[in-house]
């Protein structure tokens, strides 16, 4: 009989065990966590003898808080990925808990004197590069988590930490809850027309799902993207649209039931009084701290300078599209529910060739094969499935990495599908960082494990799943990430993999990866058709090829758009004037879009990556790292795509080194010299 007392989370084996891990493990667990948390802070803080040094004081701390992280990380990722009412109610009690220990660590002055005096210690000198920068992000962590403000600001920081958790992941829990809100049970076949085979049968399987004959559409990604770019139904396709960008907001079908306004107007209220506690002008200076970019203004200047660059493209993408538009259906005015529609009929007419004819050569199976292969040749590593059976969900797979010399350099778990309860998007998650002090040592390490988790459309009536080559992308990229966490050599968990990075540099490896989708000899490696196994014909290859930068002009001013949306209200937050979310969206758009959309559309509502993750002030990212990976994967073309001296430098310098060196020093001790925008423009 099994023991009632057990809690599995307080228990943590090699791998969390995520089938026995129920809700009413879960507070117990924190609390008691954090009461030895707390004591183990008390204890070490009590140490203020004059030869304290970096052994006495920085393992210590390194080892608890990686029990924290190994205690919280599956009752996070559950929730994001196998939501449930319970694990919901019990997942934001233990929230303000640990934000509150989370801020009383970080202004706990005992600890912060201490890791200061061994700063100014003879011992600094002396220290490995590693040892330095951790004694560094410590010291930073207490200033930006308000070490040095008094009795009364102290005590309004921590109160504004606890809160935004809370709102934060409200946000989060809206946007799911809106998207799993809405269905369409549609029972003429008529009405689908355009559809391709691999959405009508996830319809069918979603109607026999909720006991319905004919289809049901939803807004899980897979049946939206494909509605609104498939669907010759004009009015199917703005109705869809409508629930897909009014979620969680108070428009569309469900106007008000999730509405995250006043959710967002309180985040970002509460993100710029916390900063301006600290001294800093707004949220976006505070948040710039972290990050490799050195200023607001460069920040700003990077963008508008791409803007420059890309509207006049996305201008002429809109042209085409609107004259292929009126050309083909006499249809004057384009909406927006009619751009992905229009623009894919245009793809097929230019091209030959339509995104849908690569799906039946993108199998998971191969696709996921031929990424191993490629992973393997650039890196020297081997990727086997194993059994495990502690999982969350029958889809989910689970692997381990191992080098040329047959050593074990991580695992990880993948759950590649869309289904109810799961949020939506694609990531990679930290199960457990590597780390010498941790409970689950190899060889004296405890070796890392990732959460890889994408949002395709699932296996169908017992065929695998079909990709499109924009999820081939999303998996590179996720992987990119994986690789980035799996493949460190540092054994500090603060500073492994991409912990310590910083945040506009973490994305380097991930959209590095991503070009290699492109190549004629990668593509062969990771496609064959599904029946016959044959790899993508030279003929759909290089109409792929062609086709790649097809309407990237509007592609990249909507990113630009959130970017710098992002940055402004971030920036430009004023307490008597509030949000204004609405406001800036409008500015921003009239400054870098080309297509404005209708007055119901709530984008921001379900900006999830600034309200609900880690991405506040720090979108851009995505293009400043793009910058870093297209001129990274330029020594690639210069030595060869699959040259192992190269991918060997790239693992010894950035993936081997995490957040242990500066992110300039790492890109530059690979590239040989400081980054430059010409690849990306080529590319």
């Amino acid at each position: 009989m099994s023991d009632p007392t057990y809690n599995p989370l307080l228990n943590p084996d090699v791998l969390p065990a995520f089938s026995q891990i129920n809700p009413k493990h879960v507070v117990p667990a924190v609390e008691q966590s954090l009461k030895e948390a707390r004591a183990t802070v008390a204890d070490l803080g009590a140490d203020t003898t004059q030869d304290l040094r970096w052994d006495d004081l920085i393992p210590p701390l390194e080892a608890l808080n990686d029990r924290l992280e190994r205690i919280w990380s599956p009752v996070s990722h559950l929730h994001s990925v196998a939501d449930n009412p319970a694990l919901r109610e019990a997942y934001n009690l233990c929230l303000p808990m640990l934000s509150e220990y989370s801020t009383e660590f970080g202004q706990n002055e005992q600890l912060f004197h201490a890791c200061r005096h061994i700063a100014q210690s003879d011992e600094m000198a002396g220290l490995p590069p590693e040892k330095r920068k951790i004694l560094e992000n410590t010291l930073l962590d207490f200033r930006l988590s308000g070490v040095g403000l008094g009795t009364n600001d102290k005590a309004r920081f921590k109160a504004l930490s606890t809160r935004l958790s809370t709102l934060e992941s409200k946000f989060s829990e809206n946007v799911l809850d809106a998207t799993g809100a809405w269905k369409k049970h549609i029972t003429q076949r008529d009405a689908l027309s355009g559809l391709p085979d691999t959405t009508l049968a996830l319809a069918r399987e979603t109607a026999e799902r909720e006991g319905q004959d004919g289809w049901m559409l939803t807004l899980e990604f897979p049946a939206y993207i494909s509605v609104i770019t498939f669907a010759d139904d004009r009015a199917l396709r703005r109705e869809i649209y409508e629930a897909y960008t009014t979620r969680a907001s108070d428009q569309g079908p469900h106007a008000g039931q999730w509405d995250n306004t006043e959710v967002m107007e309180e985040i970002l209220a509460l993100r710029d009084e916390k900063s301006r506690l600290l001294g800093f002008a707004n949220y976006l200076e505070y948040s710039l701290v972290r990050k490799m970019a050195p200023s607001a203004n460069e920040v700003f200047a990077f963008l508008r300078d791409l803007a420059r660059r890309a509207r006049p493209v996305a201008e002429q993408d809109l042209r085409d599209v609107r004259a292929f538009a009126r050309e083909t259906d006499g249809i004057e005015v384009i909406e927006a529910w009619d751009i992905l529609y229009y623009s894919e009929r245009l793809r097929q007419h230019t091209f030959a060739f339509s995104q849908e004819e690569l799906r039946p050569y993108f199998p998971a199976p191969r696709v996921l094969a031929g990424l191993f292969q490629i992973v393997g040749r650039l890196f020297g590593l081997h990727i086997e499935s194993v059994e495990n059976e502690e999982r969350w969900h029958p889809d989910v797979g689970f692997y381990e990495i191992r080098d040329d010399n047959g050593k074990l350099r991580g695992r990880f778990f993948l759950d590649l599908y869309a289904r109810p309860h799961k949020r939506g998007g694609a990531w990679m998650g930290e199960c457990i960082t590597r780390s010498a002090f941790g409970e689950a040592c190899d060889d004296n390490i405890q070796l890392p494990v990732a959460h890889l988790v994408c949002n395709f459309s699932p296996p169908l009536a017992g065929k695998p799943s079909l990709l499109t080559h924009e999820e081939v992308l999303t998996l590179f990229h996720e992987f990119g990430h994986g690789l980035h966490h799996l493949l460190t050599k540092v054994d500090y968990p603060s500073i492994a993999g991409i912990n310590g990075v910083a945040w506009d540099a973490v994305e380097l490896p991930s959209q590095l990866l991503e070009l290699w989708c492109w190549e004629h000899e990668a593509l062969q490696q990771f496609s064959g058709h599904v029946e016959t196994g044959e790899p993508l014909p030279d003929t759909l290859l290089e109409k792929l090829r062609t086709a790649r930068n097809f309407q990237s002009g509007m592609a990249m001013v909507r990113q630009l758009e959130f970017s710098l949306f992002d940055l402004r209200i971030h920036r430009e937050y004023d307490r008597t004037q509030g949000s204004r979310i609405q406001q800036f969206l409008d500015e921003v758009r009239d400054e870098v879009a080309v297509l404005k959309p209708p007055a119901f559309h709530r984008f921001a509502h379900a900006f999830s990556h600034i309200f609900a993750g880690g991405y506040a002030a720090g979108y851009y990212s995505y293009k400043w790292a793009e910058v870093l990976a297209s001129d990274a994967f330029s020594k690639f073309e210069e030595n060869g795509i699959f040259d192992q001296d190269t991918g060997d430098l790239f693992q010894r310098t950035v993936l081997a080194h995490g957040g242990a060196r500066d992110a300039m020093d790492l890109f530059v001790a690979f590239r040989g010299r400081k980054p430059t925008i010409d690849a990306l423009l080529r590319h």
